[in-house]
């Protein structure tokens, strides 16, 4: 089983690929990471070094992993933060070639592109390809509340709401959208709720939430790390609501581990034995998708 990774890379810290490689072997996957971008550190520290890659050389990388094979053994393409328009128009066009290649491929999506709190924090020429481009070509895609609010172009503030807006969006391609740290009126102060809508049949749809305790940090990388165990249990073969049981758990885990240790990066590698088994376990619960 093979996850074709491409996201940031950092030298110090766990977000993008550097958040997403070892959650994935850990789970008894190989793991093709190409970068898109290699940084001494993530935005947010009093300095920062590297850069967003050429573009000619991800092509490049992705190219030789083709020939490689990668594309023939690979389960699940899994995208992250790109860097640039270019980038995000060549990771198009390689979802594509691997798609016609390998038609039981899976393409997961996850759209980075702003939070609630900073806005998008991309280059203004990203957001519209990504939502254009390559939601269309996905199968999942994962993004935060105000990244789906951007898809879909609509505030949304109900379960009902996203239901109805998850329905349009899976008619211009994904089957399954899970939304992270949800922003719903009626969510139980102190915790966080994390939601999967998922194409059930030409006019249905299934619908889920994991309610978790929120754990009081906030470090970069969370979305990186969901995106990475969800997809790690699909490619184990868990149907959604379990994988998304399996990967809110795990994110908890972490984060409660990491608060523990008082860090500013999450405490990813320490935290091994909670992301392959999470304890305690939240459930996903089946909601209405009327």
């Amino acid at each position: 089983m093979t996850v074709i990774s491409i996201q940031s890379q950092v030298a110090w810290g766990h977000v993008g690929n550097s958040a997403a490689i070892f959650p994935i072997q850990l789970h008894g996957i190989d793991v093709v990471a190409v970068p898109t971008t290699l940084l001494s550190n993530r935005p947010g520290y009093s300095t920062i070094r590297g850069r967003v890659l050429d573009v000619q050389l991800v092509a490049d990388l992705l190219r030789g992993i083709e020939e490689r094979g990668a594309v023939e053994s690979a389960r699940m393409i899994l995208s992250g933060y790109l860097g640039s328009a270019d980038i995000a128009l060549d990771v198009a066009d390689f979802v594509n070639r691997a798609k016609a290649a390998n038609p039981a491929l899976l393409y997961c999506c996850d759209p980075v592109l702003g939070d609630r709190d900073r806005g998008m924090f991309v280059r203004p020429d990203i957001p519209p390809l990504v939502r254009d481009q390559l939601c269309p070509l996905a199968d999942i895609i994962t993004p935060n509340h105000f990244e789906f609010e951007f898809l879909c172009g609509a505030r949304v503030t109900t379960t009902d709401e996203i239901v109805a807006q998850a329905r349009e969006l899976m008619a211009r391609g994904p089957a399954s959208i899970v939304i992270t740290n949800a922003e719903i009126a009626g969510t139980p102060d102190g915790e966080i709720e994390t939601l999967a809508i998922e194409r059930t049949g030409p006019d249905s749809v299934g619908a889920w939430r994991v309610r978790t305790p929120r754990v009081p940090i906030s470090p970069s990388g969370t979305g990186d790390l969901f995106a990475a165990l969800f997809v790690a249990a699909r490619v184990r073969g868990l149907e959604t609501p379990d994988a998304l049981s399996h990967a809110a758990s795990g994110i908890h885990g972490v984060l409660q581990r990491t608060a523990q240790r008082g860090t500013e990066e999450m405490r990813i590698v320490e935290s091994a034995d909670v992301m392959l088994d999470p304890k305690p376990r939240f459930a996903a619960v089946a909601i209405s998708a009327a």
